[in-house]
């Protein structure tokens, strides 16, 4: 329970006095991952502040100890939520020191995330040509990470992918990247301990694939068993939060059939009323933090 953790935080200074560099290197991962998840269940950028603070204090401790791979996988988290704090240039900064690492190092996992991290920022400033170019070297970079069994990497980059080449219509280079990324996303989904938020997303990018082959009845299927997991999963929506209400958003905002000109109405309710929902427990858990 992140709460329970982030009880001790005014004494973490005490906690780091005389420890190894190792040891104080886990002390602040486990503050910084507590922020992290406290960030998902709120939306609170003091959260993702946090969690940049500590991993600045990591990325020094990891380098000392030339801890390369950790030192450059600890500079993306510190970029991502420096992006949630809407810090984009300081988080931009962040992955391209990330990938210098990588590049020097011989770090294709690291690679993967700052291509990915940077292929998004350039998506967003309207640099679709490049942004499009970095994620497709970050998925050959996933493809080549040094632990295969880190399928989260790859699910990743499918995520942010087949979103791209959406926005640019690339609807023949997609489908087979929808297609890896449900087969992927439901066999982690199924995995003991596995995240249920990626077979959600790869969901939702199948639902936009009927959507532009002009099948609108499959893309209401697909919502309809995005609805049915999310009723389903029950406590462990609390955990993923911020990430529901991107997806639901994202959701309401490019399928037509969620139009509530154009959509079924029992649909557009549903989906309507599930981000409500998820909007209301992130306002509880930050009355509760």
């Amino acid at each position: 329970e992140w709460r329970d953790l982030l009880k001790w935080e005014g004494r973490m200074e005490q906690l780091l006095q005389g420890q190894s560099d190792a040891s104080r290197c886990s002390i602040l991962h486990d503050f910084g991952w507590a922020h992290v998840v406290a960030m998902r269940a709120t939306g609170s950028r003091d959260h993702a502040l946090a969690v940049v603070r500590l991993q600045d204090r990591r990325i020094k401790l990891l380098g000392t100890m030339e801890r390369f791979r950790d030192q450059g996988e600890a500079m993306c988290v510190a970029a991502e939520y420096l992006l949630h704090a809407e810090k984009r240039e300081e988080g931009y900064l962040y992955f391209q020191r990330a990938r210098a690492v990588g590049a020097a190092h011989g770090f294709f996992s690291v690679e993967c995330t700052a291509c990915c991290g940077l292929g998004n920022g350039a998506m967003q400033e309207g640099r679709h040509e490049e942004g499009v170019e970095l994620l497709r070297n970050a998925l050959v970079a996933s493809s080549l990470r040094e632990n295969e069994d880190d399928t989260e990497m790859e699910l990743n980059v499918f995520r942010h992918l087949t979103d791209a080449l959406f926005h640019t219509h690339a609807i023949d280079e997609v489908e087979p990247l929808v297609l890896r990324y449900r087969e992927a996303a439901k066999a982690e989904s199924q995995r003991d301990g596995g995240n249920f938020c990626w077979e959600l997303g790869s969901i939702y990018a199948s639902a936009r694939l009927h959507e532009a082959r002009g099948k609108p009845q499959e893309a209401e299927s697909e919502v309809r068993a995005l609805l049915d997991i999310l009723r389903e999963t029950g406590a462990a929506v609390q955990d993923n939060l911020s990430y529901l209400q991107h997806l639901l958003q994202q959701a309401s905002k490019h399928l037509k059939i969620l139009d509530p000109e154009l959509g079924e109405e029992e649909l557009v309710t549903s989906v309507a009323a599930e981000r409500a929902k998820v909007t209301a427990l992130m306002a509880q858990n930050s009355q509760r933090q």
